[in-house]
């Protein structure tokens, strides 16, 4: 059968959806084709296995939750401090904030690594390329920092953007904004 692209798309969106609304376990072929609108069995057409899938719906948020080069290339026109670091870690939570299924359906799929040895191979080695191609566009860039403060900083906006995701009340929307540039100043020294 030859597979179209936009329908497996529509499938990895599903899937998306489905895993941060029911957790992994609710995450079946049989839900990602009612999710997709799409006859039963049509998801199956489209991948291998249940760990296939997996795979794909991790790839398939990495691809999601991308910033837009545009918008980066636009808050880089700004000097290397830490304002700009700021801006950045401002986009990052606007940016997951708006596909927050995104974000929590890959907070799903890590708690299934942690049961799935192939799942976690997979996605440390995802999470470990981007967290190091953060650090050297950081440090290509100039940005004021080392390696360490882009690792603290990585791990400190991880814990505010779960915080704000899962449990809202518990940090207020309201002071997300003065909490991101607390945590920027905390930890990146000023230019």
């Amino acid at each position: 059968m030859v597979q179209n692209p936009a329908r497996r798309t529509a499938l990895a969106d599903a899937a998306i959806e489905v895993l941060a609304r029911e957790g992994a376990r609710g995450l079946t072929f049989r839900a990602v084709d009612a999710q997709a609108g799409v006859p039963n069995g049509t998801a199956s057409n489209y991948f291998a296995n249940r760990d296939h899938l997996l795979h794909q719906t991790a790839r398939h948020i990495h691809h999601r939750i991308t910033p837009d080069p545009e918008v980066v290339a636009e808050l880089l026109r700004a000097p290397r401090d830490r304002a700009l670091v700021t801006a950045l870690m401002r986009d990052v939570v606007r940016r997951i904030t708006a596909d927050r299924a995104g974000y929590l359906a890959m907070l799903e799929l890590r708690l299934e690594a942690t049961r799935r040895p192939e799942l976690r191979a997979q996605l440390t080695g995802t999470i470990r390329d981007d967290l190091e191609a953060n650090i050297a566009f950081h440090l290509a860039e100039g940005f004021p920092g080392d390696r360490e403060s882009v690792v603290v900083l990585y791990l400190a906006m991880t814990g505010l953007i779960i915080e704000h995701l899962t449990l809202p009340e518990v940090l207020g929307v309201e002071g997300l904004a003065a909490l991101i540039d607390t945590v920027v100043e905390r930890i990146v020294p000023e230019a």
